[in-house]
């Protein structure tokens, strides 16, 4: 993990399937919010579905000596992570991402669609 995320991050944090081929990466604070945010979501189909998706792929996750995390395989699979791996901020938690794929998602990002998305939000 790079060192400035290493401070945000804290001991500990957890780490589970994130959104668009990535995994995501919660300092503790940020995590309890998510887990409450999700517990509030209440017991339907959807709800489910979600609390699965988030609780059954998570882990503890702790730092060694040299700034890195063991990630299981089953999670290194769903991210497809292989030598080379990116890790991004995301103003609550960080991403960690296969090269290849953020390269590709990134370079798909211009500047008109997200202007068009951020009108479409009333941002």
């Amino acid at each position: 993990m790079p060192a400035k995320l290493r401070e945000e991050l804290g001991e500990h944090f957890t780490v589970t399937k994130g959104l668009d081929g990535c995994l995501a990466v919660y300092p503790e604070k940020e995590w309890e919010a998510l887990e409450d945010r999700i517990r509030s979501l209440g017991n339907g189909e959807k709800a489910r579905r979600v609390k699965r998706y988030y609780f059954a792929n998570a882990f503890d996750a702790q730092l060694d000596a040299q700034g890195r995390i063991l990630i299981p395989a089953n999670l290194r699979e769903f991210a497809d992570l292989q030598k080379d791996v990116v890790v991004i901020g995301q103003l609550d938690h960080a991403e960690i991402w296969n090269s290849e794929k953020w390269r590709v998602y990134n370079e798909a990002i211009d500047a008109e669609s997200v202007a068009a998305d951020v009108e479409d939000m009333d941002f």
